[in-house]
């Protein structure tokens, strides 16, 4: 896209550079017979009269290759117009889930980073991760559409939770993840215990003859941006804090670091 643009607009340097010279070419023209006349005020006028005829005729070819210089503009510039649109578009695509129309995983990743400034301060941010227990199961029981149609649902009841300036990302399979500003563990914690209780309250996943019905069940990560030197390094504690939190169902919710300095789990009313 970029190169497209730099082509075009090289051309429409090139069509500046002809109108440029078409102008200093009617210039020299009307400055020599101007000083013609001037010099020679013996000319007859069938000479006057030719040149002048070659002055309009030469002020018509300026007019024609001005306007011909003024279409090529507008739909150079109106080519370059709709190739940053289309690249923005594709920046777009690049960073958002197909299925559920969420941010990807390289947008969170971008976010994440983002969050790590170069002189070291990291504003006071929690990353929940959330997860479908036994997504596999599901997967295989009830088919990849069935499963796909959870996912969307679960992203949809997920937007609504949060707030507007809440980030949320679906980073693979069933997992997702949320950065939450300017929050404490406390904070964390209750919002993780919404999230939990969003998914398990609304949503119920059955087979076509109804055979079975249950809730989902959901497993949750937390680590705190304090807790992190490094955008990795804050993710691979969500992620141990997650790990935890699916060794222990009666548990569901975990937090990086617990106050022994290892993960600890809550449970959910």
């Amino acid at each position: 896209m970029q190169s497209e643009s730099v082509a075009l607009l090289g051309k429409l340097g090139e069509h500046v550079g002809l109108g440029i010279l078409h102008k200093q070419t009617f210039a020299r023209a009307l400055e020599t017979i101007t000083r013609s006349i001037r010099e020679d005020e013996t000319r007859g006028i069938g000479d006057l009269l030719a040149e002048l005829d070659f002055l309009g005729a030469s002020a018509a070819d300026l007019l024609e290759a001005e306007t011909d210089l003024a279409l090529k503009l507008k739909n150079g510039l109106q080519q370059i117009e709709a190739a940053n649109r289309a690249a923005e578009a594709a920046k777009a695509m690049m960073n958002k889930d197909g299925l559920t129309g969420l941010p990807n995983r390289l947008a969170f990743m971008n976010r994440l980073e983002g969050l790590f400034a170069e002189d070291g301060t990291t504003p006071a941010t929690a990353l929940i991760i959330v997860d479908v227990d036994d997504f596999r199961s599901i997967n295989h029981q009830f088919g990849e559409d069935a499963a796909n149609r959870l996912l969307k649902r679960m992203a949809a009841i997920f937007r609504k939770t949060i707030k507007k300036n809440d980030f949320l990302a679906r980073i693979d399979g069933d997992d997702f993840a949320f950065l939450f500003s300017d929050v404490t563990a406390e904070d964390a914690h209750a919002i993780a215990g919404r999230l939990h209780a969003a998914i398990e309250n609304s949503l119920v996943f059955a087979a076509e003859q109804g055979a079975h019905k249950g809730g989902l069940g959901l497993s949750v990560g937390i680590a705190l941006s304090h807790t992190a030197e490094a955008p990795m390094q804050l993710l691979a504690h969500a992620e141990a804090a997650l790990h935890a939190a699916r060794a222990n169902p009666r548990q569901p919710i975990a937090v990086y670091p617990g106050p022994t300095g290892r993960t600890a789990g809550w449970h959910v009313a």
